[in-house]
């Protein structure tokens, strides 16, 4: 599978800007099951590209002088190949006890526990099977609507509101997992749209499994209760949202801001 991606991301302002420094994670991961054939980021200003804690390909964005938008384009072609049951196999350096600590977005609180130990019964370790059906009732628990929810959202809040966007399923299996001592962790990406009928800017799970034949990551898309396939391209993986979003910034002056963001993702 390739697929034909392009992402642009535009903020204006109603004043003048000094000052913006954004913190991209928008080139796709180098994994065993993906490959950026071509890949590119246009934008003014000046950017320094680095790894991250997390591993993923990160560039600092830095513009001076005045300016009345911030534009940033990342395209190119990625080559997928089908992940073996959504199995994630690449080797880590870093333990994955790091994906069982709680952030402010997946903080496992009582309401939380409750659902998790409904629908998580054994601790400290799961099977694929388990995840999926965890992702059937977190997506019956919060039905998927656009505009329900902002990017500071918490999971107990989208499972109060009972709506939310695939951050909110996955905020939610995160806290889920981290109850019941599971390592999970956020990712975020794009998806063929013709696979799913769903936005190409998503965001889904990679969770630890104790399978019959298998101990190791596997990748689930909470929104769909489904496992990774071909279909998707992983940009970022990291605690939650905060930490894997594709775009994060400040800046200095600007006034009132309002962002357009356009992703398409084609099959070629």
């Amino acid at each position: 599978m390739q697929l034909i991606i392009r992402h642009e991301t535009i903020y204006r302002y109603s004043a003048p800007l000094t000052y913006t420094i954004q913190q991209l994670r928008l080139t796709p991961r180098a994994e065993q099951n993906q490959h950026a054939m071509s890949w590119q980021i246009r934008t003014a200003g000046q950017r320094h590209a680095y790894i991250d804690a997390y591993g993923n390909p990160s560039h600092t964005l830095t513009i001076t002088g005045l300016h009345h938008e911030v534009s940033i384009i990342a395209e190119g072609v990625v080559e997928l190949a089908m992940p073996y049951q959504g199995r994630i196999t690449d080797q880590d350096t870093f333990s994955p006890l790091v994906f069982t600590v709680p952030t402010r977005l997946t903080e496992p609180v009582a309401s939380i526990l409750d659902f998790a130990g409904s629908h998580l019964p054994d601790q400290g370790k799961t099977t694929t099977g388990a995840l999926l059906n965890l992702a059937v009732h977190i997506r019956g628990a919060v039905e998927y609507q656009t505009g329900a929810t902002i990017v500071t959202t918490s999971a107990s809040d989208a499972l109060q509101l009972g709506r939310g966007v695939c951050q909110d399923h996955a905020h939610l299996f995160l806290a889920c997992c981290h109850a019941r001592g599971i390592p999970a962790r956020y990712v975020s990406g794009y998806i063929d749209p013709e696979s799913t009928n769903h936005a190409e800017s998503h965001a889904w799970v990679d969770a630890w499994v104790d399978d019959a034949d298998y101990s190791g990551w596997v990748s689930v898309d909470v929104t769909h209760a489904c496992l990774m396939t071909d279909t998707y391209c992983r940009l970022a993986i990291g605690r939650d949202y905060d930490s894997a979003a594709p775009v994060r910034g400040v800046r200095r002056g600007g006034g009132q801001e309002t962002m357009h963001v356009n992703v398409q993702v084609t099959q070629r």
